[in-house]
C-alpha cells in the first residue's frame, strides 16, 4: 500500500482499550476520564480479522497499544490470533510494565516478538507522583523478567520539564550494562500534554554527552521514527524520537486504529475512516479493503503542531486514540 506522497504503508498500530491502570500527568488527569462505552468498543475478534484483512494487504508490524493493552482481558489470545498471520514479521507491545510480571510468560508463548515498556524515572517516589501509583519495583520486575528472557526491549521516556528533567542521564544509563535501547520521545502537545512543557531531543543529548562523553550517531536500519546514538562503553542504544524539533513526516509509514474503530491517518488530525460500523453491518474482506484504500489516499503530508489556526486537530487524549 501506498499513499499520494508515495510512502509505503507496513505499519499499524492497534489501541485496544481506552481504559489504564495508571495517570500519568500529561497523559490523563488524577481522576481519569470518561471511558468509551463498553458496546462501542471493538471486540477482539474483530481486531483480529481487521488486522488480517490489513496484513493481507501489505502490514508487516502490528503494536497493540491502549490506554494500556493489559488491562484489555484475553489480549494473550489476540496476540496469539495474530501470531497466526504469515505476513505479520514483528507483533509488538508497548505497555507501561505494570501487569508485565504476570502475563510476560503468556505473551512469550503466544508469538509476542517486541516490548516497548514507558517509563520516566527511576525514582519511586517520583514515579508515584507521576503516574498516581507506587508500582515501579513492578515495572523493574517487568524489565528483568522481558531481558532474561531474551525479548527485545525498548524503554521510552517522555522528557517533561518539572517532572523527570534530572533523570535523563541515569534512565539512559540503563543501557550501559544491557542489550537494550534507552528513547526519549518529545512530548506531543495532545489532550492534556498540552499542560506540559517538553523538553527537545537536543537538549537531551547534550546532557548525555555531557555525563558519558561524546555520541556517535549510528546509521538508520528502518526501525521507524528513532534516531539512535551509541556511547562508548555501551552495550545497547539511546535514542530519540524527535516529532516536534525534527519532523519525520516524510517517511512515516504507520496507520493507527483505534479502540473504537476509527482508522485514524495521523496523531494531529482528528479526522478518520470508520471501519467498526461497515464491519458490524456485514461488509466483506473486500468492502474493507477498499475503505482501507480510500483511507489511505486521504492521509496527510504532515503534522501541524506548532502552528497557529489549523483546522481539524485532533482534541482527543492519547488513551482515547492509542499511544
Amino acid at each position: 500500500m501506498q499513499d499520494t506522497y508515495g510512502r509505503k504503508i507496513e505499519y499499524l498500530r492497534i489501541s485496544v482499550t481506552d481504559k489504564c491502570n495508571l495517570r500519568c500527568r500529561y497523559c490523563m488527569p488524577p481522576g481519569g476520564v470518561p471511558g468509551i462505552p463498553h458496546e462501542e468498543i471493538l471486540r477482539l475478534e474483530e481486531i483480529a480479522r481487521l488486522s488480517g484483512i490489513m496484513a493481507g494487504m501489505g502490514i508487516k508490524k502490528i503494536r497493540l497499544t491502549g490506554g494500556e493493552p493489559l488491562v484489555r482481558k484475553n489480549v494473550t489470545g489476540l496476540v496469539r490470533s495474530m501470531h497466526e498471520y504469515p505476513e505479520i514479521e514483528r507483533l509488538a507491545i508497548t505497555t507501561n510494565g505494570v501487569m508485565l510480571p504476570q502475563l510476560l510468560p503468556e505473551l512469550i508463548d503466544a508469538g509476542l516478538t517486541n516490548l516497548n515498556i514507558s517509563i520516566d524515572t527511576l525514582d519511586r517516589e517520583k514515579y508515584q507522583e507521576i503516574t498516581g501509583f507506587d508500582k515501579l519495583e513492578d515495572v523493574i520486575s517487568g524489565i528483568d523478567s522481558a531481558y532474561e528472557n531474551g525479548m527485545e526491549i525498548k524503554l521510552n521516556c517522555v522528557p517533561c520539564k518539572g517532572l523527570n528533567d534530572d533523570e535523563f542521564t541515569r534512565l539512559a544509563g540503563l543501557s550501559r550494562d544491557r542489550k537494550i535501547d534507552v528513547r526519549f520521545i518529545e512530548l506531543m502537545p495532545i489532550g492534556q500534554g498540552r499542560l506540559f512543557t517538553g523538553i527537545s531531543s537536543k537538549e537531551i543529548l547534550e546532557q548525555l554527552e555531557a555525563e558519558y562523553g561524546k555520541a556517535t550517531e549510528l546509521p538508520y536500519m528502518g526501525e521507524g521514527p528513532a534516531q539512535y546514538f551509541a556511547f562508548e562503553g555501551f552495550k545497547g542504544r539511546v535514542g530519540f524520537i524527535s516529532p516536534i524539533s525534527h519532523k519525520f513526516c516524510a517517511d512515516c509509514n504507520r496507520l493507527r486504529l483505534t479502540s473504537d474503530g476509527r482508522l485514524k491517518l495521523c496523531l494531529y488530525y482528528k479526522d478518520g475512516v470508520d471501519l467498526k460500523g461497515p464491519l458490524r453491518e456485514g461488509a466483506s474482506d473486500e468492502e474493507i479493503q477498499e475503505l482501507v484504500k480510500k483511507a489511505i489516499y486521504m492521509k496527510p503530508k504532515e503534522h501541524c503542531f506548532g502552528e497557529a489556526d489549523v483546522q481539524d486537530t485532533e482534541l482527543k487524549r492519547m488513551n482515547q486514540i492509542g499511544g
